[in-house]
């Protein structure tokens, strides 16, 4: 889909004006020709469990503490990034521009397809694997992937968990399916056979 005459300009460079800006030095080019056409949902918190600090701004912008806390030691020196990131009351952050790679999948799959970093646009839960997201978050992710969807040819939507099965678990079970598909009300082939599976 495009932006049709008459609709808001809400990008620019690959930057939603609505998010707060936090540009992180963890990205990349796409590859040549390569549309954006996956969505990647993720959930992170740092601690584990504890919501509400900069924890997860500095991990992306590499400016976090690594001594703060006895768990960074298991991530020291680590370089990631999200394109966006739902804090629990529904505040939006962007640290990357949707024109560019993000480094959030890892080594993944999608429907045949390896890199998922390549093609996708990474949006990050504040949450613990497994566990609740609050009604804001979904209220704020449902209009940030209707507003991706306005300029970006997005055909499908997953979990980290589905990419990189075995190795990552989030968003996990605590994350509303159904919900988000019923408010989208998009073709089921959008979203992961493991999700729309019935019986």
């Amino acid at each position: 889909m495009s932006e049709g005459e008459g609709v808001p300009a809400l990008w620019t460079d690959g930057w939603l004006i609505d998010a707060t800006h936090r540009p992180s030095p963890n990205f990349g080019p796409r590859p040549a020709g390569t549309a954006s056409d996956l969505l990647l949902i993720h959930s992170i918190s740092l601690p584990p469990g504890e919501y509400g600090g900069d924890a997860i701004a500095r991990l992306f912008t590499n400016t976090l503490d690594w001594d703060a806390h006895p768990y960074y030691a298991a991530i020291r020196g680590i370089e990631v990034s999200s394109h966006f990131v739902v804090r629990r009351d529904g505040e939006l952050i962007q640290f990357v521009s949707c024109d560019a790679r993000a480094w959030h999948a890892g080594a993944s799959a999608w429907r045949g397809r390896s890199n998922c970093n390549d093609f996708s646009i990474g949006i990050e839960l504040e949450g613990l694997e497994g566990s609740l997201f609050e009604p804001a978050q979904y209220a704020a992710l449902i209009r940030l992937i209707e507003q991706i969807a306005v300029h970006y040819p997005v055909t499908a939507i997953a979990g980290h968990e589905h990419v990189a099965p075995g190795r990552k678990f989030d968003p996990g079970a605590g994350f509303d399916w159904d919900g988000l598909m019923t408010a989208l009300a998009w073709p089921i082939g959008a979203f992961p056979d493991e999700v729309t599976r019935t019986g």
